[in-house]
């Protein structure tokens, strides 16, 4: 069980969406942490590449509790152990077995479907490669409209890990469209109801970047690495 005053520490980008996650659920927890921003995702500090030397990236935690020293890798893994190191604070995954399988299911299926095809839509030239990777975000977010159903939020009256996840894509949602070239409000219009509901919460306004600072920051990307 973690402690109030453990010390805590989380590796991100601003921009990136592993990273937002997790902050999102540090943040949900009312968990006090340090947040140290890498600079450069292409050119990564020594500092992250020896707290992760498999993947050499972002997101890492470090929680200097009396339980835990060594650092944490990987969103999915990160989101876990924030949950079940402080289960007795604000519980983003459900109770009962079931409800937390479905839970990581469409989690998972949110990062397969939006980040790899999302990028490509912003990455590749117009053709028969970014459309396909237009219409498999398209699919992916008209499914997750689907799940949302009549619900304010996935997680029921209240944020949940589903929520926190696709929260984590929607400041890209707007950099998806103008290299799309296609809506989000015409084919899924309850997700943007519910970004509307999720950025009416404090804990969740502060902490998503400004979408036309992740669509700027794309358009730099691009001329940098001549992606044009």
């Amino acid at each position: 069980m973690a402690d109030d005053d453990d010390d805590v520490t989380l590796f991100g980008f601003w921009a990136s969406m592993f990273g937002i996650q997790c902050r999102l659920a540090l943040t949900l927890k009312g968990i006090e942490y340090k947040y140290k921003e890498e600079a450069d995702l292409f050119d990564q500090s020594p500092s992250l590449v020896q707290l992760n030397p498999v993947f050499k990236g972002i997101p890492v935690l470090i929680h200097n509790g009396k339980s835990v020293s060594k650092p944490v890798c990987e969103s999915p893994v990160i989101l876990d152990y924030i949950d079940e190191a402080w289960h007795n604070k604000v519980p983003f995954f459900p109770s009962d077995p079931y409800g937390r399988s479905q839970a990581r299911f469409w989690a998972d299926y949110i990062d397969k479907t939006l980040y790899v095809p999302g990028k490509n839509v912003w990455m590749k030239k117009k053709g028969k490669e970014q459309e396909a990777a237009r219409k498999e975000v398209v699919d992916g977010l008209k499914a997750m409209e689907g799940e949302l159903g009549e619900k304010p939020f996935f997680g029921g009256d209240k944020l949940g890990l589903v929520d926190l996840v696709l929260l984590s894509y929607s400041c890209w949602f707007h950099t998806f469209e103008m290299f799309g070239n296609f809506s989000i409000k015409a084919e899924a219009p309850k997700l943007i109801e519910w970004v509307r509901r999720c950025m009416e919460q404090e804990s969740v306004s502060w902490l998503l970047p400004d979408p036309d600072k992740v669509y700027a920051s794309v358009l730099q990307c691009k001329k940098k690495y001549g992606l044009e």
